[in-house]
């Protein structure tokens, strides 16, 4: 790095500056470069299926950028009625073959309920389009092997959005700097993915793991993406996992715990997710991750500081030198951008489809050989 030291690099990367390309082995990228505004449309995209309220983020990042919202398709009136007031330039069809035998529309997004996200997914690429779920895209392993097996006949892009580290500005800084070498060679991730549950919003199917996947699966699969993603691993195991029903017994079949540990050719990681983030949290919950590298180690509380800092998109630096706290709120959140350019590219900028299919993978084989635990379900109950 000519006239530039990669402790001067890392400081200038903490500050906001913009870092020279060969630094982070890509174009020039400035973490002071605000969230990207609205630009003109480069695409034309539909909606199908509105289970999860992840769709409006997803559909904001598509428009950010450059897609343009075509059409949608839900089953549900009431979903519909929301989905249509905030997008009212979406024209409503009848059937889903509408958006998806519509040659203008090139990107298809969905938060359709969980286990039916790989079928539509399947569709989309047989009918020529590309396709962005939400997580977690896809629920059994027959179903990961049908997508795989489709993705590489159509070539076309099969993504889901791992949106912990996509939509969270503190997360792409945090990946920013481990490129940069800040904190060494990263050894381990610990992912924490605390949830609120929330009852009486909650849907049937998202107390029945058959639909929505299981607790691993489901909200575990953003803490398999920033694993791989940080560590670099490109194959991993899973060491040992485990999940239980702590506190809710009117829902037998329902897993409000689960954690794991993973062992990758690029790091260690342990996964820890669970639904119990108490009412007085004044967000949905206190979603962590911890980078440790051989120089340092960095923290990501993503959602809040209830050391007291307001607001989301809390980073912490600590290395040789001390303790940084590093502001976030400038950092571009690049993955419509990317997602879109992939679309009209055919490149994989924003994802490589391996690493989408990995992420998944993993979550499932940790979920399907989970150790069950049973435990006290509530106060006079006898744990086994």
């Amino acid at each position: 790095m000519p006239d530039l030291t990669r402790r001067d690099a890392i400081k200038a990367l903490a500050a906001g500056a913009m870092l020279p390309g060969s630094l982070l082995g890509s174009k020039p990228s400035s973490a002071a470069t605000i969230a990207m505004t609205t630009n003109a449309p480069r695409l034309r995209f539909g909606v199908v299926g509105i289970n999860h309220s992840h769709i409006y983020r997803m559909v904001d990042d598509v428009e950010r950028g450059g897609g343009e919202l075509a059409s949608v398709y839900v089953k549900e009136p009431e979903l519909l009625a929301e989905f249509t007031k905030r997008y009212p330039q979406a024209t409503v069809v009848r059937d889903e073959r509408a958006v998806l035998e519509d040659p203008s529309i090139k990107l298809v997004l969905s938060s359709i309920i969980a286990n039916q996200r790989a079928p539509l997914g399947i569709r989309v690429m047989q009918h020529g389009k590309d396709y962005m779920s939400d997580k977690p895209g896809i629920t059994t392993l027959e179903q990961l092997a049908e997508v795989r097996r489709v993705q590489a006949a159509t070539k076309r892009i099969y993504s889901i959005v791992y949106s912990e580290r996509f939509e969270n500005a503190a997360t792409v800084k945090a990946g920013e700097l481990v490129k940069a070498g800040a904190i060494g060679r990263v050894v381990q991730t610990v992912g924490l993915g605390p949830h609120r549950i929330n009852p009486p919003e909650r849907a049937a199917w998202f107390w029945d793991p058959a639909q929505a996947g299981g607790i691993i699966c489901d909200v575990g699969s953003h803490q398999f993406d920033q694993f791989l993603y940080f560590t670099g691993s490109t194959q991993a195991t899973i060491v040992t996992s485990q999940v239980a029903n702590v506190a809710h017994p009117e829902h037998p079949a329902f897993q409000d715990f689960g954690d794991v540990m993973i062992r990758g050719n690029g790091g260690m990681g342990y996964i820890r997710v669970d639904w119990f983030t108490p009412a007085g949290l004044p967000t949905w919950g206190d979603t962590r991750l911890t980078v440790i590298g051989t120089n340092g180690y960095i923290e990501v509380r993503k959602n809040v500081d209830i050391g007291g800092r307001e607001g989301p998109n809390h980073l912490f630096l600590v290395d040789a030198k001390g303790v940084q706290r590093i502001d976030c709120s400038n950092v571009e959140l690049p993955f419509g951008r990317q997602a879109v350019d992939d679309v009209l590219n055919r490149t994989e900028t924003a994802m490589t489809q391996a690493h989408c299919f990995l992420a998944m993978e993993l979550a499932l084989r940790a979920q399907k050989q989970a150790q069950k635990v049973t435990t006290a379900a509530h106060q006079g109950t006898t744990p086994t």
